[in-house]
């Protein structure tokens, strides 16, 4: 059951998070969409085609985004 000394826990401990234009986001979000920016890149030079590095870029940060936020915080 929900108390509010259970929430007021919650908002006074938050997992951790980055601040970006004042809006906290979870640390994993940010690393999955740096890592998918940097698969872009690398593919766009390896490739000089844009279809295959938007691809993989975006697969390795969905991918990341999704095993990073189901997993227990303490395990990542």
């Amino acid at each position: 059951m929900t108390t509010v000394h259970h929430l007021r826990d919650v908002v006074t401990c938050p997992a951790s998070t980055v601040s970006i234009a004042g809006v906290p986001w979870p640390t994993f979000k940010v690393v999955a969409l740096v890592l998918g920016l940097l698969v872009f890149a690398v593919v766009a030079v390896a490739t000089a085609s844009a279809a295959p590095a938007v691809l993989s870029g975006a697969g390795v940060a969905a991918v990341v985004w999704i095993v990073c936020g189901v997993t227990p915080p303490g395990s990542h």
